[in-house]
């Protein structure tokens, strides 16, 4: 693919040699200024005369996630040389979200999705970069990569930057999510300052993203289900030298993409999403996929619903043994086998889609043909599941008329009915749940205005269902909100319900002591109030004031759609 860095690209072409974006950039007398900055870099005219190939990053010093995405970066580019591109790295923003949960900081973490996809689509529109690796490591940063890609549209692909391992406490292996639910422990005085204090020390032991099968390890394992990464990318750790190996790989796989002019759209049809949703109920994961996919498949141009999750749903049995649900963390469902495995064992019953194309040139079904099931107990046999039907179940009623959402393990503790403990923030509802007496069994709690708009940012809550669930109280309350759960959250969790609070939704209406039922066996939420009653608290109610009416979160506020969308962010025309 070299070019003559000096040949005029206005002049016609000769149509059998495929245009290069970065031609527009580098060649002809008159961009001899543009060669002359690349040449300021070490660059010298061979390499310009190759593609260009962005490597985007979300490398910093804020979390674990991110923290070794440096090195990554560099065998992403070692494999572009190796296929004949010129690399060039960049980095962008990522938010850790554990070190955000709990403060007024958690409202950036959705607002940095939507800020990591316009970064990486205006560095690559900026450059005339004629394709691109996208490294993520934290939980929005893997959607904003793959939102890029399926906004610009070009030659491209995703890598995960790996999980961590899991700790160690007392001989049992440990996650940060142990760090959260033990805060509530030991203010219900179940644990010591010291017991806490060795949890603290030990539930994080290197870079990575969060063990268990939370946000960031969901969204890696869709990204093979979805078809943009690589086979077997998802699941090596962060430590591991397979890691580095996949990464640079995936450079490799960009400069393929480039070659047969593969671009994301031609991998992110309907079926793939199908697979995708298939994926996620088959390992219990994250309720915040269900945000993330939606919002990608609108950048693809697709059609997706909040029905084809819970159509989906109904007829995949859960079959992955992973926390926050089950038993084991990623690192052992990589030993088992990885997501291959998950795909392999949904493919031979025809669960999924066989025919799509994937970032490799081939199909789902040959990237599987190779890989051979072996003797494991991460994963269970369809034909003896953990549950029949999946675990990310989708409500509506009288109080989400647009849709909630909530993760139920097994068959178990699916139905809740109670009388109404409201919040407008969720620092309230957090200080209410660590004074004891003021949440009883039997509450509902709701924590309201937290939504897209009304937060703004959608924040999620493990701080507070962590301290439910560390003070015993995880079977016997319940919560509700119209913001989000963290993919370490446990029990009768209900989120992202919409209309949210800020726009007028049902759940702006409810007051203290209001029966609320919850149905998961049924798929309802609902508000046991006279439409009557509601109505007549309806022409009271005023909008509150704005949290924030300036910078990145008042623009987000005032952009930003219904999560029952992917809460994603509309352009004002």
């Amino acid at each position: 693919m070299a070019r003559n860095i000096l040949k005029d690209v206005s002049k016609k072409r000769n149509s059998a040699i495929p245009a290069l974006r970065s031609e527009q950039v580098l060649q002809g007398v008159k961009n001899t200024p543009h060669r002359s900055y690349y040449k300021a870099m070490g660059l010298s005219d061979r390499d310009l005369a190759k593609p260009l190939i962005g490597i985007a990053n979300t490398w910093n010093e804020a979390t674990p996630c991110n923290v070794h995405l440096d090195a990554l970066a560099k065998k992403a580019s070692e494999g572009v040389i190796i296929a004949g591109g010129t690399p060039r790295e960049f980095v962008t923003i990522a938010v850790s979200d554990g070190i955000a949960m709990g403060t007024e900081g958690m409202k950036a973490s959705l607002v940095s999705r939507e800020i990591i996809a316009d970064s990486v689509e205006l560095m690559i529109r900026a450059h005339g970069y004629d394709g691109f690796v996208g490294i993520a490591g934290c939980d929005k940063s893997l959607p904003g990569m793959i939102i890029a890609m399926a906004r610009l549209d070009i030659p491209s692909a995703f890598v995960y930057g790996g999980t961590i391992m899991p700790g160690s406490c007392n001989g049992k292996d440990i996650t940060v999510q142990d760090a959260f639910e033990a805060v509530g422990a030991y203010e219900a005085g179940k644990i010591t300052l010291s017991e806490l204090k060795e949890i603290e020390n030990n539930s994080c032991p290197g870079p990575g993203s969060c063990a268990g099968l939370y946000t960031a390890n969901t969204m890696a394992a869709l990204s093979e289900a979805l078809g943009v990464a690589l086979p077997g990318s998802a699941t090596p750790p962060a430590v591991d030298p397979r890691r580095a190996k996949a990464v640079y790989e995936t450079g490799r796989a960009a400069m393929k993409a480039l070659e047969i002019d593969l671009k994301p759209r031609d991998i992110l049809t309907f079926e793939a999403f199908e697979n995708a949703i298939t994926v996620l109920q088959a390992i219990g994961g994250s309720t915040n996929a269900i945000l993330h996919l939606l919002a990608i498949s609108r950048e693809a141009r697709v059609k997706l619903d909040l029905d084809d999750f819970e159509r989906i749903r109904k007829i995949v049995p859960h079959i992955a043994d992973l926390r926050p649900l089950g038993k084991y963390v990623m690192s052992d469902l990589d030993r088992a086998g990885g997501i291959p495995l998950i795909l392999k064992k949904l493919l031979e019953k025809k669960m999924l889609h066989s025919e799509c194309l994937t970032i490799t040139g081939r199909t789902v079904a040959e990237n599987m043909r190779r890989f051979k099931v072996q003797k494991q107990v991460v994963v269970r046999p369809i034909e003896s599941p953990i549950s029949p039907i999946g675990t990310d179940v989708i409500l509506r009623g009288s109080l989400a008329p647009e849709g909630a959402v909530v993760k139920v393990p097994s068959l178990g503790f699916t139905k809740f009915k109670g009388k109404a403990k409201v919040f407008d923030r969720e620092e309230d509802a957090f200080d209410a749940v660590s004074k004891k007496n003021l949440i009883k069994e039997g509450n509902v709690i709701v924590i309201r205005y937290e939504g897209p708009k009304g937060g703004p940012g959608m924040r999620e809550m493990l701080a507070v269902t962590a301290a439910i669930v560390g003070q015993g109280l995880g079977q016997k309350v319940a919560l509700v909100t119209d913001g989000r759960f963290s993919g370490a959250t446990r029990g009768l969790m209900v989120g992202h319900v919409s209309p949210e609070a800020m726009v007028g939704g049902p759940i702006s209406l409810v007051e203290d002591g209001d029966e609320i039922e919850i149905d998961a066996t049924r798929g309802r939420l609902d508000i046991l109030v006279s439409k009557k009653e509601l109505q007549k608290r309806k022409k009271g109610w005023k909008a509150p004031k704005k949290r924030y009416d300036w910078g990145a979160l008042a623009k987000y506020a005032s952009l930003v759609g219904s999560a029952s969308e992917g809460a994603v962010c509309y352009p004002s025309l």
